[in-house]
């Protein structure tokens, strides 16, 4: 079973559903308020826990009502939860408008996510263990970027979201394997509108590169080689929401089980397909059996 350690951030998400998502200064009327565990790291351990994967959480929850349930739904999911530690104050949360076409826009609160600046022996051991680290930007740069360098000491392969999309210094880059972003997040790092030049452009701080593409697909391009699209299952979305983390932590578990990479993409977008036609974010991530199935 494929050992992933998961440095990241765990959430509250309060989701509202509306027809149309507010212009600024308007107030309209939604249809449904959920409550849903969330956070992009905890997303992550999630989906890649319901692959199969043998996953570890390393973070922090605030010592507030949120707290307790989000180590709980972790837990439920199959995932250890013994470096999710618990700090004083509020969770993080994420506000979440969905439309009717399924698209979404988040604000997060960091809260107890804001405390984790730094590792200590057990997330370092944890990390070394592992065969696989998964990072995103929802935690401060400086514990990220040390567990890259942990990562990268050990010969642990390393794939970074950077959502929230940041400038990234080198020193967190030169310990990345695999670096996936959205189109709108590697648009903000390299200046370049196409996707196609964009991977080429971050081809130049990183070995390979998994660019989504939300309904088009995903591009796929590694030093050496030339950008590779894979379309995506043609579904109907209900909410987009955790998509993207579904796919992240599926295409760790394929290739943390050595697959080619075609097929860990594939598998990864059937992931990523099941998750949109269903609400919620965690809650609506696949387990292995159907993806297999998918």
């Amino acid at each position: 079973m494929t050992g992933i350690a998961v440095l990241g951030s765990t959430n509250m998400d309060l989701v509202a559903y509306v027809a149309r998502a507010p212009r600024l200064g308007e107030t309209i009327t939604g249809r449904e308020l959920r409550t849903v565990p969330g956070g992009k790291g905890a997303n992550q351990a999630v989906a890649a826990a319901r692959a199969g994967g043998d996953v570890t959480m390393i973070g922090a929850v605030g010592n507030d009502a949120y707290g307790a349930v989000l180590r709980t739904s972790l837990e439920h999911a199959g995932v250890d939860t013994d470096l999710l530690h618990t700090a004083e104050g509020p969770s993080g949360t994420a506000h979440i408008v969905v439309d009717d076409l399924g698209g979404n826009s988040i604000v997060v609160i960091p809260g107890a996510n804001g405390t984790v600046t730094a590792l200590g022996p057990g997330e370092m051991a944890a990390i070394a263990s592992a065969d696989l680290l998964l990072l995103q930007l929802e935690l401060p740069l400086t514990a990220v970027t040390e567990g890259a360098r942990v990562a990268h000491a050990q010969g642990v392969r390393t794939i970074l979201t950077p959502s929230p999309v940041q400038p990234l210094p080198p020193e967190l880059l030169d310990c990345v394997d695999l670096l996936i972003p959205n189109e709108h997040e590697a648009a903000a790092l390299t200046g370049a509108t196409d996707p196609h030049a964009a991977a080429r452009l971050l081809l130049a701080q990183v070995p390979a590169v998994v660019i989504t593409l939300g309904a088009k697909g995903c591009l796929y391009a590694a030093r050496g080689g030339e950008p590779v699209l894979f379309p995506a299952p043609e579904v109907t979305a209900v909410d987009t929401t955790g998509a993207g983390d579904t796919f992240v932590g599926t295409l760790a578990v394929a290739l943390g089980e050595r697959r080619p990479v075609p097929e860990s993409l594939a598998w990864a977008s059937s992931a990523a397909a099941l998750c949109v036609q269903r609400p919620g974010a965690s809650s609506s991530m696949p387990y292995r059996g159907e993806i297999d199935a998918a």
